[in-house]
C-alpha cells in the first residue's frame, strides 16, 4: 500500500524510497521530546532514513504522499513550536500522549515532573483540540507496593486534572515476565519487585476505572490486550486509528478515501474517481495480533530514547543510547545509524 518512488538524497544519490500515507513517530523512541528539530529538518528535506532493527539495512522513507503523522510522546513540548510546518504542508496529526504517574517509584527518571507534563498536555490540547490529544496511562505496572487500588488512585488524580482536555484514555497491562525478559532483568537490577496482572486483577482494575469514568465520560480502551473488558465500557483500541482520522480529518476527501479503500483516488479531469466495491482491511500485519492499528510506517529507532524508563523494551542499555545519540548528532539523515 506504500508507493515506491525515486528520490535524491542530500548527497545527490538516486535511491528508491517508500512513500507512506501515514507516518508513526514513533513507537520506538520519543521523537517529539528528543528529535523535534531532526523531524522538521527531515520533513523539509522530503525524506528520512530508517534502519531495520533486525538486519540494520537502511530504508528511505519519503514524505511526498504523507497525509498524517501520529506522534507518540511523554513530552511533546519541544515539537509544539514546529507544528505549523505540518499545517503549512497540509499534513494532519494527532498525539498519543503517555502521561503516567510513577514519580514515587522513579520508573521514568528523565521525564518532566508530573505537574509540568499536565501543563504541557493542556497546552497542546488547547492549541490543536482535545480530540487530537489522547491520554495514555501505559503501561500499568504492579509491584509489591503498587496494587490495583494505588494505580486507580494515580489515574484518578491525573484524570481529574485532564478532564475537558481529552476525549480518550488508553491503557495496557504490563506483561513483563511473559514477553520482555530484558525488561524483567532491568527491573530486578533496580530492585523492583513487580507483579504480573492476572485476569482477576485486570477485571478488578477495569471495574474501578469504570466507576471513575462516571465523572469523566472518557472513551476507554486497551492497547494490544487480548482480554475482553467490554462489559466495563472498555474497548480494544486502534492507536493508529482509521475511525478517529475519518472523523477529525473529514474535510480531507482524498485522505478519507484512502482510509476507506487503501489508496488515494486517481485524479482524472474527465471522469470522477471510481469507487471500489468494498472497503479495504488496513490492519497493520506487522504489529502484534491484538493490535488494532492500521498500516503506517514508523520512522523511529530502538536504542535512542533517553527517558530510560524502567519498563522500556526499546533500549538495550544506557551506553547504547548514548552511542546512538552521538551518531545521530553527527548525521542528520537518521536517528540511529548502524550499530
Amino acid at each position: 500500500m506504500n508507493e515506491k518512488i525515486k528520490i535524491t538524497t542530500d548527497s545527490g544519490e538516486q535511491v528508491e524510497a517508500q512513500a507512506p500515507i501515514i507516518i508513526s513517530a514513533s513507537r520506538s523512541t520519543d521523537i517529539p521530546a528528543f528529535y523535534a528539530k531532526w523531524f522538521i529538518n527531515r520533513l523539509k528535506a522530503g525524506y528520512c532514513v530508517w534502519y531495520n532493527p533486525f538486519n540494520q539495512q537502511p530504508m528511505y522513507v519519503a514524505f511526498k504522499n504523507a497525509k498524517a503523522v501520529v506522534f507518540w510522546s511523554k513530552n511533546p513540548k519541544p515539537l509544539i513550536p514546529y507544528l505549523h510546518e505540518l499545517d503549512e504542508r497540509g499534513i494532519h496529526y494527532y498525539f498519543q500522549f503517555t502521561l503516567n504517574d510513577y514519580e514515587k517509584e522513579q520508573f521514568e527518571p528523565n521525564v518532566p515532573p508530573i505537574e509540568k507534563r499536565i501543563e504541557i498536555f493542556k497546552e497542546l490540547s488547547e492549541k490543536i483540540g482535545k480530540e487530537k490529544v489522547i491520554w495514555r496511562f501505559d503501561p500499568l505496572v504492579m509491584t509489591d507496593k503498587v496494587g490495583v487500588d494505588e494505580l486507580l488512585r494515580k489515574i484518578e488524580s491525573v484524570g481529574n486534572q485532564l478532564n475537558g482536555h481529552t476525549e480518550k484514555l488508553i491503557f495496557s497491562f504490563a506483561d513483563i515476565g511473559y514477553t520482555y525478559k530484558k525488561v524483567e532483568n532491568n527491573l530486578k537490577r533496580l530492585n523492583v519487585d513487580y507483579r504480573e496482572f492476572t485476569p482477576q486483577t485486570m477485571n478488578e482494575f477495569a471495574k474501578g476505572l469504570q466507576e471513575l469514568n462516571k465523572k469523566w465520560h472518557y472513551a476507554l480502551a486497551t492497547c494490544a490486550e487480548e482480554i475482553s473488558l467490554e462489559r466495563y465500557g472498555i474497548e480494544h483500541n486502534h492507536c493508529i486509528d482509521d475511525k478517529l482520522m475519518k472523523r477529525i480529518f473529514s474535510e480531507d476527501a482524498d485522505f478519507v478515501y484512502y482510509l476507506f479503500y487503501g489508496k488515494l483516488p486517481e485524479k482524472n479531469l474527465l471522469f470522477p474517481a471510481e469507487i471500489p466495491k468494498k472497503e479495504m482491511n488496513l490492519k497493520d500485519k506487522g504489529q502484534r495480533k491484538a493490535c488494532g492499528c492500521i498500516i503506517s510506517k514508523d520512522i523511529g529507532m530502538y536504542n535512542t530514547c533517553p527517558h530510560f524508563c524502567a519498563y522500556c523494551y526499546a533500549n538495550v542499555s544506557k551506553e547504547m543510547v548514548e552511542k546512538n545519540r552521538k551518531r545521530y548528532a553527527e548525521n542528520n539523515e537518521c536517528i540511529s545509524r548502524k550499530n
